[in-house]
């Protein structure tokens, strides 16, 4: 999967939303992330020429299963190593920040035995 973190944080930012609104467009993802929606339009352009999403006539963005199965682990891993910080007395908005960016590039390896040891 070659995928940049900026595109992650925006195919979770779509999953995030997918489960607060009915439906999710470029607005939404723009008001979430507090950027210009020229800007989500483009990168939402980039997204659906990999496949990642699909945009409806009305402007309704979903998830692929690519897109989906992307966004899901960006998602787990953020989750996961959000709680595990705060477990060791990290503050959570900064246990939020530094998860948001560990996120991107924590190998599959360490992240399964990051897991592991926090499951056990």
């Amino acid at each position: 999967m070659n995928i940049n973190e900026s595109a992650e944080n925006y195919l979770e930012t779509i999953l995030i939303l997918s489960k607060r609104l009915p439906v999710v467009r470029a607005v939404d993802i723009a008001t979430e992330l507090g950027f210009k929606k020229s800007s989500v339009s483009i990168a939402m352009k980039h997204l659906r020429e990999k496949n990642h999403i699909t945009v409806t006539d009305a402007g309704f963005i979903y998830l692929t299963d690519s897109g989906l199965e992307i966004a899901e682990m960006i998602y787990e891993r953020h989750e996961l190593l959000c709680s595990w910080l705060i477990s060791l007395g990290v503050p959570e908005d900064i246990a939020s920040e530094d998860a948001c960016r560990i996120e991107h590039v924590v190998s599959k390896e360490s992240f399964d035995a990051i897991k592991k040891h926090v499951n056990a």
